[in-house]
């Protein structure tokens, strides 16, 4: 028997950071982009998107311009920000400290190859090397997490340069249903899911609620990995 604690829900990599849903007591294992001038990402986020980037032939065409910010560094962002472009926009386009998916590691902010590069909004467009990248992402665990449709549930206007990491069978599930990471965990409570992966396996998932204090579920048979939601539950991944 597993047995789950209340804080574990705070922390995985399919945890929810939103204005609603702030981080708590994250910790990132942090390992340098390959590429890039010394950007930092969770280490299996790292190691998946250089992977995504070198099949596609990115390396010189696509840079990573933010990845894993210290919450003084998300202050710093936030109260520029104010400072220069206003409330309405910085509401648009950044997170307030604690609020903000950098601060996990598991989101990265990429940019087309250009001379000068807008930090807050870099150019990513729909064509060439960065939208191969953006049709690969999925299969490498990766999101366009904030799209203009699904504004009202982010709270963000639509960052085409913003990926965040999940995991491969949950990226493709969010893809294919049209969602945001807002209604996964709620898609996820309606049925378990079945995502058939590109080397033949299956991956199964399934959403585990929070019973308070101490959660206890059968260990499942052959690998798997749990994520906290931030939300209240847990999200169980089984890969055969």
């Amino acid at each position: 028997m597993m047995v789950l604690r209340e804080q574990d829900v705070f922390r995985g990599p399919l945890v929810l950071v939103n204005r609603e849903h702030p981080l708590r007591a994250f910790d990132s294992d942090l390992a340098m982009l390959p590429w890039g001038g010394g950007i930092r990402m969770e280490r299996r986020a790292a190691a998946l998107l250089a992977v995504c980037v070198r099949a596609v032939g990115g390396e010189q065409g696509i840079v990573p311009v933010s990845g894993w910010r210290s919450r003084e560094e998300q202050a710093q962002i936030w109260n520029d920000s104010m400072g220069s472009h206003g409330e309405v926009f910085t509401r648009s386009y950044v997170a307030p400290p604690d609020c903000s998916e950098h601060q996990t590691g598991l989101a990265i902010d990429l940019a087309q190859a250009a001379e000068d590069i807008d930090f807050i909004r870099p150019d990513f467009p729909d064509s060439g090397v960065c939208g191969a990248f953006r049709r690969r992402a999925a299969r490498c665990g990766f999101i366009e997490r904030y799209r203009e449709e699904k504004r009202p549930l982010t709270g963000i206007a639509a960052e085409p340069w913003h990926f965040r990491y999940v995991g491969a069978p949950h990226a493709s599930l969010i893809e294919d249903n049209g969602l945001c990471l807002e209604e996964y965990a709620a898609f996820l409570r309606r049925g378990n899911q079945t995502c058939r992966l590109e080397n033949g396996k299956e991956a199964f998932v399934r959403y585990v609620p929070c019973e308070g204090k101490k959660t206890e579920i059968p260990v499942p048979e052959g690998c798997w990995q749990l994520s906290g939601d931030n939300d209240g539950g847990f999200i169980l991944t089984v890969w055969r």
